[in-house]
């Protein structure tokens, strides 16, 4: 009787719209992937040993389909997707571990960082450049307090003094540094105190001789090294070589203290003390004026201003100061079996014991993919070719439901014989 095959391939090219349709579905859903129904013949063995007869067709799994989609740039610098092989570790409120393709993130309320559905990204959180190590990944989050400030102790002036400038002699001209004629040049530095107050540098150049300048500073307009009188004192006496290519004198650098320096009405920056300058870079050569590096290693106070995912995963803060610091590493899973795992839903599948342990890593190592931010992955399920699928499913289940007419005709026939 063919009523069994029958029913069994009804079944089968039921499944198999059912998957499709799902696929059509999920055609535009970020990080999905395409499900494919995989068919197997059934056959009994005969009892009067005549071999075996086939009594349909089931089907006997649904495979999923993990080739990489393409890529779609995006706005959001948490938006990731994963060039090769690996899915994202996410940890639901139950604290298991989902692994993902989806890479829409975002920072929730708390500072964590999530995905639509809520599940926390999985990676390792770093303090001062130091985390834990590979397999011991824990929540990821982007702390809320800015970056403390880093007070000024060294700092480096990359200048050419002209060695055409004029003379001038301060006995019988005084610097006044408010007046440009005592003074040949003069350039500007921000340096900052232990609170993170911006201190502003002057200093100020005045040929004494051939081959010699006086070199004077003020901070915050205040004059640094005053004499008795308030008069300007050199903090430092610069004598070149004869080709002008560097200082013979001082050698190395050299030592000054910023004192406390008013900013406001009743407020003053706490004092530089023992500030180190290096003048080495300091040439006297016969062409104009130019300071062309000041550096400084202090820093201001500083406020999270964005973030930006690098290839190998790390994820490193910009902050309204200038500087950068990197708050976590991303950490990637990857399995032996990959059509082993467990779909659950929401762009999220579940280990299983088909799949294997996950290997974990970084991004771009071993054979996991590498990051790339402000992108997204899109399915890679071919919609065309779902369509059409669509419509040769759609014949199989007519001609599965012609043959039990048709028997149910012969059936019938053979009821009429009388």
């Amino acid at each position: 009787m063919s009523f069994q095959q029958g029913v069994t391939g009804l079944n089968s090219a039921g499944r198999n719209l059912d998957v499709i349709g799902n696929n059509v579905a999920n055609a535009s859903t970020i990080g999905a992937k395409s499900s494919r129904a995989e068919f197997a013949d059934i056959y009994a063995r005969s009892s009067g040993g005549g071999g075996s007869t086939g009594i349909g067709v089931a089907v006997s799994t649904v495979a999923q389909q993990f080739g990489q989609g393409s890529f779609s740039a995006t706005a959001n610098s948490l938006d990731l997707a994963i060039n090769g092989n690996g899915f994202f570790q996410v940890k639901d409120a139950n604290g298991l571990v989902n692994y993902s393709r989806n890479g829409q993130f975002q920072v929730d309320r708390r500072g964590n960082i999530v995905n639509a559905q809520g599940l926390q990204l999985m990676g390792h959180q770093l303090s001062n450049g130091v985390g834990l190590g590979v397999g011991q990944a824990q929540p990821l989050s982007v702390p809320t307090v800015g970056i403390d400030p880093v007070p000024t102790t060294e700092l480096t002036l990359e200048i050419n003094l002209d060695s055409r400038s004029n003379l001038i002699d301060n006995a019988l001209t005084p610097i006044n540094f408010t007046d440009a004629r005592t003074y040949n040049n003069s350039t500007s530095l921000t340096v900052y105190d232990t609170k993170g107050q911006a201190v502003s540098m002057t200093y100020f150049f005045q040929k004494a001789s051939n081959d010699n300048w006086n070199m004077y500073a003020a901070a915050n307009g205040q004059t640094l090294n005053p004499d008795g009188l308030g008069n300007p004192q050199p903090i430092s006496s610069l004598t070149y070589l004869p080709d002008g290519s560097a200082l013979s004198a001082p050698i190395g650098p050299f030592m000054f203290t910023v004192p406390a320096t008013g900013v406001g009405t009743g407020v003053t920056t706490e004092p530089l003390v023992n500030l180190k300058v290096d003048l080495s870079l300091l040439t006297q050569f016969g062409t104009v004026f130019g300071p062309t590096n000041l550096t400084q290693n202090g820093s201001p106070p500083g406020r999270l201003a964005s973030l930006k995912v690098f290839p190998d995963g790390t994820i490193m803060a910009s902050y309204s100061s200038g500087q950068s610091s990197p708050l976590g590493i991303i950490e990637l899973a990857n399995f032996r079996n990959m059509q082993g795992l467990q779909p659950l839903g929401g762009n999220a599948w579940a280990s299983t014991f088909a799949s294997g342990e996950p290997v974990l890593g970084a991004p771009g190592n071993g054979n996991l993919g590498s990051l790339q931010a402000s992108s997204l992955e899109e399915s890679n399920i071919d919609l065309t070719n779902e369509l059409v699928n669509m419509m040769v499913a759609q014949r199989i289940y007519q001609a599965n439901a012609q043959t039990i007419k048709t028997q149910d005709q012969v059936m019938q026939t053979l009821v009429n014989l009388r």
